[in-house]
């Protein structure tokens, strides 16, 4: 069962960073966009918004958030120190 709850827990870490990476990286992507000299939003009703979890707005935000599970999975021996360090690395990385 603990190596069960292992698993679980470092896919939900990694489905979190993954999740703000790419809000990260989009964001950026349409301020360049937006910095391009002709360039128009486009229609809401062109594209299907993506179902995202709920995240804080701002990346520092969801950053503590995520150092904070970590820390608990940490406390509770699901992550082991290495595990945890790799895991933090990324996170402030």
């Amino acid at each position: 069962m603990p190596g069960l709850l292992r698993g679980v827990a470092r896919t939900a870490v990694v489905a979190g960073t993954a999740t703000a990476v790419s809000n990260r990286v989009s964001r950026r992507q349409q301020g360049r966009w937006a910095a391009q000299q002709g360039y128009q939003e486009p229609r809401p009703d062109s594209y299907a918004q993506p179902q995202q979890a709920a995240a804080p707005a701002d990346d520092m935000g969801s950053t503590l958030d995520q150092l904070k599970q970590l820390g608990e999975l940490k406390a509770q021996g699901v992550l082991t120190e290495a595990e945890f360090e790799e895991q933090k690395r990324r996170l402030l990385g």
